[in-house]
C-alpha cells in the first residue's frame, strides 16, 4: 500500500462517517471520555479498536514493543497518570499477544543492539519465572507462557503506580491482563487477581499512605 492509497482511504472514511452522522467530527473534536486505557504491543497486527470492536474516542492507547509498563519509563507512566487522573478511565488493560517478536528476542541470549535495554525488562520477567519456564520443554509453549507471564508482571508494574493505587482504593478503576491469540482472533482474559496482587505487594510498593 502506498501513501496515496492511505489518503484516498481517509477521504472514503470521512465521507462514510459524514453520511451516517453529519455532526460526527464536530462531536469528536469536543473532547474524549474513553472507557479503556489499552497498553499493548506496537505489532502492526494487533490494534485495540479492531480486536475490541470499538470506535474513535473509546480507547486511550499506549503501545510499545511487547506491551511493557516499566516503572522507569516516563512515557508509559505519563500515559497511565493522564488516563487515571484526568480521563478517569474505569478500566486499564495490559494486552500481550502470542507470536510477539520482542518476547522471542528476549528469550534468546544474543546482542540486539539498541533494543538491549528494553529487552532487559522482559529478560527480568524470564529471570523471575525461570524455574517454571525452564521446566517447559516445548519451546513454543515456553514462548507462549512468557507472553502470559509478561502480561502478569506488567499488570503488577501498573499497580505499583500511585495514581492507580489511589484509584483502586476508591474503586474507580479495574486492571486487566489479556493475551490476544492471532491464530484465532480471540482475546483471552488472564483473569489476574488484582486484589491478591495488592495484598502481596502493598507492604513493599504502597505509595499512598
Amino acid at each position: 500500500m502506498e501513501i496515496a492509497d492511505v489518503l484516498r482511504n481517509n477521504e472514503k472514511w470521512v465521507n462514510e462517517k459524514l453520511t451516517k452522522d453529519s455532526e460526527f467530527f464536530k462531536q469528536m473534536a469536543e473532547g474524549q471520555s474513553p472507557s479503556f486505557l489499552f497498553i499493548g504491543c506496537s505489532d502492526s497486527r494487533v490494534t485495540a479498536e479492531a480486536m475490541m470492536g470499538v470506535g474513535p474516542g473509546e480507547v486511550f492507547s499506549h503501545r510499545n514493543i511487547s506491551n511493557m509498563a516499566p516503572n522507569n519509563d516516563l512515557n508509559v507512566l505519563s500515559v497511565i497518570y493522564y488516563a487515571v487522573e484526568y480521563l478517569k478511565v474505569p478500566h486499564i488493560i495490559v494486552c500481550g499477544h502470542y507470536g510477539c517478536g520482542g518476547i522471542k528476542a528476549a528469550m534468546l541470549p544474543k546482542d540486539n543492539g539498541l533494543l538491549n535495554p528494553w529487552l532487559r525488562n522482559i529478560r527480568d520477567v524470564y529471570r523471575l519465572h525461570k524455574t517454571e519456564l525452564n521446566a517447559i520443554k516445548d519451546e513454543a509453549k515456553r514462548y507462549d507462557r512468557l507472553v502470559e507471564l509478561n502480561v502478569y508482571e506488567q499488570v503488577i508494574n501498573v499497580i505499583k503506580t500511585k495514581s492507580v493505587q489511589l484509584a483502586i482504593s476508591r474503586k474507580e478503576v479495574q486492571v486487566h491482563g489479556w493475551v490476544f491469540d492471532m491464530k484465532t482472533g480471540r482475546i483471552i482474559d488472564q483473569k489476574i487477581d488484582v486484589d491478591q496482587i495488592m495484598n502481596e505487594i502493598m507492604s513493599v510498593y504502597n505509595v499512598i499512605d
